[in-house]
Formats: C-alpha cells, sequence, structure tokens
C-alpha cells in the first residue's frame, strides 16, 4: 500500500507544480503596481513599490519562494493587503470559521442524507417514497442564493422580530472573534454559525439524497438482500448493516470529493453573512490583487484536492477487499 501511495504522490506532483506555476502566471497577466499607486506615481515610485511587493526579482525566483514555503508550511510572505501580517497568520485566523460551518454541515447532511435514502430506497415506489424524493427534488431546484436570501430574511431578521429577541445574527460581528472556547460554543456559534450551517444542510440534502437512493436501490436489489430476508434477516439490520455495507465505496466517494470544501469554505455563506473565513478571504484577495494570500490558498486547496483524491483510493481498499491497489 505504501508503494502506490508514493506513486500516486509522485504523478500528482507535476500536477501540483502546473497549478501553482498557471496560477502565479495568470496573476501576472496584469502589473498590480499601478493599482497601489496614484495615478501621478513617478517611474521611481513604481519601482519601489515594486521592490515592496517583492515582485522585482525574476519570475523563477519568485517561483521558487513560493514553493519553499509550500514545501516548508510556513507561508511567510507579508501579505500586501495586511501590512505587517504573514499569510500564514492570515491562513490561520480564517480556516476556524470555515471549518466551524463546513464541518458540521458535512456531518449532518451525511447522517441525513444517509438515513432519508435507506428509508426511501427501502419503500420504494411508495407514497413516502415518492413524497421524500419530491422533497430532494425541490431542494435541488431552488438555488443557493435563494435560501441565502430566504434564510437571512425569515431565519434571522423575521424571526428575531417575532420573538423581541435576536436569536440568529444576519450579519457575523468581528468584536467575537476573540471569544474563549465556552463562550464560542455556548453563544457565538449558535448566533453566527447555526443558521449558514442549517442553510447549507438543507440544500445538500437534495443532490445528496437523490444520489444516495440511487445507490441504496441498486443495492435492494441485489440477491444477498433477497438472502437476506428469506432468512429472516430484520429489516433495521438489511437496511443499516447488509445494505449499508455494500453501499460505501460510492458513499466513501461523494465524502471524500467533499473534503477539500471542509477548508475552503462556502463562498456564497461566508461572503453574504460576512464570516470571516477561508473561501471570503480568498474572493477579497482577489478582488484586491493580493498575490500572495491567493497563490498560498491555492496551493493550499490544491494540496488538499489532491489528498482527498488519494484517501478515496485508499479507503476503496479498506472497506472492500476486492478492491486491490496493486
Amino acid at each position: 500500500m505504501w508503494a502506490y501511495i508514493l506513486r500516486r504522490l509522485a504523478y500528482n506532483v507535476p500536477v501540483y507544480l502546473s497549478i501553482l506555476l498557471l496560477v502565479m502566471l495568470a496573476l501576472r497577466v496584469r502589473d498590480p503596481v499601478f493599482g497601489r499607486l496614484p495615478k501621478n506615481a513617478t517611474t521611481a515610485d513604481i519601482a519601489q513599490k515594486r521592490v515592496e511587493l517583492g515582485i522585482d526579482r525574476p519570475f523563477h525566483q519568485q517561483f521558487g519562494s513560493q514553493l519553499k514555503q509550500v514545501a516548508t508550511a510556513t507561508f511567510d510572505e507579508i501579505s500586501w493587503d495586511y501590512p505587517g501580517q504573514t499569510v500564514g497568520e492570515v491562513m490561520s485566523r480564517c480556516i476556524g470559521p470555515s471549518l466551524s460551518i463546513t464541518l458540521p454541515s458535512l456531518v449532518l447532511t451525511t447522517l441525513f442524507s444517509i438515513t432519508v435514502a435507506l428509508i426511501s430506497a427501502w419503500f420504494r415506489g411508495r407514497a413516502l417514497d415518492k413524497g421524500l424524493v419530491f422533497v430532494a427534488v425541490l431542494g435541488m431546484s431552488v438555488s443557493f442564493l435563494v435560501y441565502i436570501i430566504f434564510g437571512q430574511y425569515y431565519g434571522a431578521y423575521k424571526l428575531n422580530e417575532w420573538l423581541g429577541y435576536d436569536v440568529f445574527a444576519i450579519y457575523y460581528n468581528p468584536e467575537v472573534s476573540n471569544a474563549g472556547w465556552g463562550e464560542f460554543f455556548t453563544s457565538v456559534w449558535p448566533r453566527y454559525y447555526l443558521l449558514p450551517v442549517l442553510i447549507s444542510v438543507v440544500v445538500a440534502m437534495g443532490y445528496d439524497t437523490r444520489f444516495y437512493r440511487a445507490v441504496m436501490v441498486e443495492e435492494s436489489a441485489r440477491d444477498y438482500i433477497v438472502t437476506a430476508t428469506a432468512k429472516g434477516a430484520s429489516q433495521s439490520r438489511i437496511m443499516f448493516i447488509h445494505m449499508l455495507k455494500n453501499a460505501m465505496i460510492p458513499i466513501i466517494t461523494r465524502v471524500v470529493i467533499t473534503i477539500p470544501f471542509l477548508i475552503t469554505g462556502s463562498f456564497l455563506l461566508e461572503s453574504y453573512f460576512g464570516i470571516p473565513g477561508m473561501g471570503n478571504q480568498l474572493i477579497v484577495a482577489v478582488e484586491s490583487g493580493d498575490f500572495p494570500i491567493v497563490q498560498s490558498f491555492t496551493a493550499v486547496f490544491a494540496a488538499v484536492y489532491i489528498a482527498s483524491n488519494l484517501l478515496t483510493d485508499v479507503l476503496y481498499a479498506l472497506v472492500d477487499p476486492r478492491v486491490r491497489l496493486s
């Protein structure tokens, strides 16, 4: 297995380097200096600003510096938008808010979707199945942005108005960023993160339920289900042990492909709720042309994505002995 992992990593090294190279080249299509100087800037001012930003060096030296930061995971380059702060400090500040949304969303969505899919597949063709499929399709058909606006208006603004006190916050308050762990879980997370998590779960359940239901319906028609039923196995044992165990490969695939988004966060949710996560910070950095943050964030996202693909293949072998990594 280790030989396989090392071989896959070796295959992905050129891909990873190409991603970093293309991102750095794309960022330098337009000169960022002119956007950070007044219109009457002199040639000396432009040259000085290039030195300050570190883009006066040849491109291969800049690319080498970026590779060194990635290899050592230091990210000690100074952000252009946050003077005195390194990219690593900005990144460490943003990972927590992103995980506060994406991790609970992934866990809740997976548990609810698999459970609903099992029930729907077992009662396929009946009224319960048709009702669950209708709700899932309805959830898929409505735009994510509509859910966000609806959730902000009715789930926060109107609900707070009806109850007479604030339950959910419409927008993130930066003053709560320094809250301790106890205060964070008791007051900050329920007030600022719970509503985005609920919106994310509602949207994702439509897609995941349809996918898992198709998998479960296919499994429910297999011979081992008929044999287990003929032997008198209980319905719950058939559903949650036999069927679920044999459907683990597509479930693993679905779950693992969402792992990179645990780090990147939800761009829309973070933007509309003002949550200072990785996704929101990346959007701000792209708009302002903060090269160090865009380059480093992209490097982390690409590494997590490649690692998740590798993790998928390894988990296949662990849950299904028929899979041979060799």
